[in-house]
């Protein structure tokens, strides 16, 4: 049997192995446990599995005397967004994101859109393993709503904030690859709307994916080569639940999901000055355009919650991560791809350059990703250490250790789940990535032995 995954934002399993109508029941029952009767939002992306475990779900609020608002397919940030328009004590969105079709997911969010903070995500899992719930009688039982209205509701705020008759006049060329998702749903529309012409790619919301669904470059070769046989200006690549987005430019090149937030950024900050935000393992490109505009980006622990929480504190215009996830607080509070669509329109628009020149005016990085097992004691060791060793680095501890040369950086973590830690470079110099990341792992190994 898989190990059933449990964060602080919720869990995720293997469909009829650790995902089960139990799990999921019982998950359902300890968040109405933990947030009280009230009313919850729940959506789902488009796996085949989510009307089942939606119907778990339900029935594990609904004892707990929740009003439940069924929204149907839905986008991640679109349970977002409905959170605030219904003026809901939470939301419930039944996802695996990015991974394969045998897996499910359920994520909660509080009642500001954001997921859980560490402490309530802690307190719904000892509810959860304690099996100690606040049922309900037969009078305290709240109904079970559906609304459609969802999509509409979520592609009016992108279209409030985005310049549609620039980008109209553009009339750009895009393929969208909706991956069989909810995206699949809304985000045709919004171009639409947008005055693009569109070739859709996984344009059916039935979760039967065509390629592994994280939005990658190995996935995405059919993509890239269909942005190049209808000659489009930029390909447009979501996950399932459409929280993120990667880009492909008009040569069909696939763009590393971390340019998404730096060139968002760069039209954002564009139109309003203000600060950023970003977590430690994404590019110093963030960084580089928040200076150009006078503006500081402030790094968190990895973890969406964390960007969003830092966003709401210091007043940030635009924040996300480098998996391709961007953060406007004025359409939703969490990562949007649907958002990401409107900025990253709007910037070419704006620019009347190809996409490729455009990122080429952003520094030319390379970012090695590693990770290596050893036993939790030498990884704690580890991480003790590193700030010893690397004396002359700018040291951020926050999240495992992040160290900070002129040349690069690199960031050191363990693992939540498993005995690794995982290692992330970036630098202008390939060899200078690869050489700190040898040292580290050179320093694991002899703390191993």
């Amino acid at each position: 049997m898989a190990e059933l995954m449990v964060s602080v934002s919720g869990i995720r399993g293997i469909v009829g192995d650790t995902m089960t109508a139990e799990v999921a029941a019982r998950f359902a029952a300890a968040f109405g446990t933990l947030v009280g009767p009230g009313r919850i939002v729940l959506g789902r992306d488009s796996r085949t599995s989510g009307r089942a475990i939606a119907a778990a779900v339900s029935s594990g609020l609904l004892f707990t005397g929740c009003e439940v608002i069924d929204l149907g397919i839905a986008t991640t940030p679109g349970v977002t967004v409905m959170v605030d328009e219904l003026e809901a004590d939470g939301g419930v969105m039944i996802t695996a994101s990015h991974n394969p079709m045998p897996w499910n997911g359920i994520k909660f969010f509080r009642a500001d859109g954001i997921d859980l903070a560490a402490a309530q995500g802690a307190r719904l899992k000892d509810i959860w393993q304690s099996g100690i719930f606040k049922y309900v009688g037969s009078d305290g039982f709240r109904q079970l709503k559906h609304d459609d209205t969802v999509h509409s509701r979520h592609m009016a705020r992108v279209l409030a904030t985005t310049n549609r008759g620039l980008i109209a006049r553009r009339r750009p060329k895009v393929v969208l690859d909706a991956c069989h998702g909810a995206g699949a749903i809304v985000t045709p529309q919004l171009l639409s709307e947008l005055g693009c012409v569109t070739t859709v790619i996984g344009g059916q919301p039935d979760g039967l994916f065509e390629h592994p669904p994280e939005p990658i470059a190995e996935n995405l070769t059919k993509t890239c080569d269909t942005v190049r046989a209808v000659g489009a200006d930029i390909g447009l690549v979501q996950d399932p639940d459409a929280d993120r987005l990667a880009l492909i430019d008009e040569r069909g090149r696939f763009i590393s999901e971390e340019y998404t937030l730096a060139l968002a950024a760069m039209h954002r900050l564009q139109q309003q000055a203000g600060p950023v935000a970003a977590n430690l393992s994404t590019s110093r490109m963030i960084d580089d355009v928040a200076a150009r505009h006078g503006q500081v980006c402030h790094r968190t622990p990895v973890g969406e919650v964390h960007v969003a929480d830092k966003m709401v504190a210091e007043g940030c215009v635009i924040g996300g991560e480098g998996n391709g996830g961007v953060i406007d607080p004025r359409v939703s509070p969490i990562r949007d791809s649907l958002a990401g669509i409107g900025l990253i329109l709007e910037l070419l628009a704006s620019r009347g350059k190809p996409l490729s020149a455009i990122a080429a005016e952003l520094p030319a990085y390379t970012m090695i990703k590693r990770k290596r097992e050893a036993p939790r004691p030498a990884i704690q060791k580890l991480l003790e250490v590193l700030p010893e060793e690397f004396a002359e680095a700018r040291i951020d501890t926050q999240d495992g250790v992040r160290m900070d040369w002129p040349e690069g950086w690199v960031h050191v973590r363990a693992s939540n789940t498993e005995p690794i830690f995982r290692m992330i470079g970036e630098s202008a110099d390939a060899g200078w990535v690869e050489a700190m990341l040898e040292k580290v792992a050179g320093l694991a190994t002899r703390l191993v032995k």
